[in-house]
């Protein structure tokens, strides 16, 4: 009876392994298609390697912004807000030494004036030589003397090509360049070259300008946008496809260098961007600009 048994017990385990051998020799090509697959990803890599890499030119543009040097006009909404914390400054306030001194000076010469009044308790007081209200006469006098300057200057203003106008305002640097045959409006930009970072590149991109010298501060090492366009289908070849171009932030720190005559620049605010710049390339560049 164990015999038996036995020979039973072993057909199944028999059977498993007969199919799991089958699977395995019958399919064979799976294993050869896998070894074709991997033959050819490593010819494609070899070729893209003869080829040089990657088939796209790449740039380093700088979005160098000056900030604002004087606080914008105020709104209506804020005009009505300043306004009534005025108000409320004005009702609550506790009075100031200033204005204490000025009531006790007026208490003062109301007794001088009514007859109430003891010397011998007030000869330190009649020290006093300058009195409260000399003091705001003479205060007066110095603030109809000083003029502001003007918030709005607009010799200046109309002037796009100097960093000084609308400041207010934030403005960006634009530069006329030579792309193919087309001069165009765009944010300074250059090529990299092997062994350098696009941090270098965008460097190098201000530094190569005609009035070079400017101070600025980059903000950060990665860039905060790019730009891909593809070359026309009569240009483009497989070693060349198209050109990105990376942007870096960064922020005029001190006053531009003087501007030489032949230097084409343009400051603009945000709003004036498009007048000069590409549909497609204004709507990259427009998500990164703030317009503080």
């Amino acid at each position: 009876m164990a015999a038996p048994c036995g020979r039973m017990a072993s057909r199944p385990l028999f059977r498993f392994l007969s199919r799991f051998s089958g699977i395995c020799v019958g399919h064979t090509g799976i294993r050869h298609f896998s070894r074709a697959s991997v033959s050819r990803t490593t010819a494609k890599s070899e070729t893209e390697g003869e080829r040089g890499g990657s088939p796209w030119t790449l740039m380093a543009a700088v979005c160098l912004q000056r900030l604002p040097v004087i606080s914008a006009d105020y709104n209506p909404m804020e005009q009505r807000f300043k306004d009534m914390l005025h108000q409320i400054e004005l009702e609550k306030s506790v009075l100031s030494d200033h204005e204490l001194r000025l009531l006790e000076e007026a208490e003062r010469m109301s007794r001088k004036q009514a007859g109430d009044y003891d010397s011998d308790k007030e000869d330190d007081v009649d020290q006093e030589i300058l009195l409260a209200q000399d003091m705001e006469d003479t205060w007066e006098q110095k603030l109809k003397s000083f003029q502001p300057a003007p918030r709005v200057r607009a010799d200046v203003d109309k002037d796009l090509s100097s960093p000084e106008r609308c400041l207010a305002d934030s403005l960006v640097l634009l530069t006329e360049q030579q792309v193919g045959g087309e001069k165009m409006w765009l944010l300074p930009q250059t090529q990299w070259q092997e062994g350098e970072t696009l941090r270098q590149t965008a460097e190098r991109a201000l530094a190569s300008l005609p009035a070079a010298g400017f101070k600025v501060t980059f903000l950060g090492n990665a860039p905060c946008g790019v730009y891909k366009y593809k070359l026309p289908k009569a240009i483009r070849t497989e070693s060349c496809v198209g050109t990105k171009v990376f942007f870096f932030k960064a922020i005029l720190t001190d006053s531009p260098p003087p501007k030489p005559e032949k230097a084409l620049f343009l400051w603009l605010k945000k709003n004036e961007l498009e007048k000069y710049l590409k549909p497609a390339y204004m709507l990259k560049v427009g998500n990164f600009i703030l317009d503080l």
